[in-house]
C-alpha cells in the first residue's frame, strides 16, 4: 500500500523532533559536564568524542545495520532517531562545548553559594545562557534529520513509516510519475527547513560566532 505526502511528512516531524530534543539534550548534558568539571580522564572523553566526526555513515552502514535488527529497532521511528542523533553528537558537542567555556563561570558560583544544585545550575543558569548556540545544534539537528536518505532508506522498510525524501522518491515509477505531487512535495520540503532557519537565523548566527570564542 503506497501512503500520501501527508503520511511521509507526519514521519519526518516525528523523526526531526525526536532528534532535535534528543541532540539537544544530550549534547548539553555532555558539554555541560566537559567544560565545568574536572575529572580523570576528561581530555581524553573529549577527543574520543570529537574523533566521532571522521566516522564515515556509510563506511558503518551494515554493521549499523545488523545492529538495528538485533536491538529490534529496524523499521522503527526510533532507530532513525537514535542513528541521526548518534552522528550530529561529535559536532554538536564541540559547538556546545566550546560556548558553555565562555560563559562567566561567577554566576555559577554565586547560585552555589545560595544553595543551588548542580541540576538547578544547569537548567536555571547554564541552559538559558546557552540559548543561541542550542538553537544552532537545533537547527544543524533540523537539517540533517529532514533531509537525511540512505538510513531512511535501508533503516525503514514500511512504506507507513518512509521520511519526506525516501516518500516523494517513491512516487516516481519506471512507467508513471505523478510531477504535480512530486513538486509540490519537493517546494513544501523545501520550505520547511528554509522557514526554521528564517526563524532562528538571529540565534543560530549568534550562537556559531560566540560558539568559537574558547576551545
Amino acid at each position: 500500500m503506497k501512503y500520501g505526502v501527508g503520511q511521509y511528512f507526519f514521519n519526518s516531524i516525528i523523526v526531526t523532533v525526536g532528534t532535535v530534543i534528543m541532540t539537544v539534550l544530550c549534547c548539553s548534558l555532555a558539554s555541560y559536564v566537559l567544560s565545568r568539571f574536572e575529572f580523570k580522564g576528561k581530555n581524553l572523553i573529549f577527543i574520543m568524542i570529537v574523533a566521532g566526526m571522521m566516522i564515515s555513515p556509510e563506511v558503518n552502514l551494515v554493521s549499523l545495520f545488523k545492529l538495528m535488527q538485533k536491538l529490534k529497532l529496524y523499521n522503527t521511528y526510533l532507530g532513525l532517531i537514535i542513528s541521526y542523533s548518534v552522528f550530529q553528537f561529535p559536532f554538536t558537542v564541540l559547538l556546545f562545548r566550546s560556548y558553555m567555556l565562555s560563559l562567566p563561570k561567577s554566576v555559577e558560583e554565586a547560585a552555589m553559594l545560595d544553595g543551588c544544585s548542580v541540576i538547578q545550575m544547569f537548567t536555571k543558569i547554564v541552559l538559558p545562557m546557552s540559548k543561541p548556540i542550542l538553537f544552532s545544534g537545533a537547527l544543524f539537528a533540523t537539517m540533517h534529520a529532514w533531509n537525511e536518505y540512505m538510513f531512511a532508506t535501508v533503516f525503514v522498510e514500511s512504506d507507513k513509516l518512509k521520511t519526506v525524501p525516501v516518500g516523494l522518491v517513491s512516487l516516481q515509477t519506471a512507467l508513471r510519475t505523478d510531477y504535480p505531487v512530486l513538486i509540490a512535495g519537493l517546494t513544501i520540503s523545501a520550505a520547511v527547513v528554509v522557514v526554521v532557519f528564517l526563524i532562528f537565523q538571529k540565534q543560530f548566527v549568534r550562537g556559531l560566532a560566540q560558539g568559537g570564542v574558547k576551545g
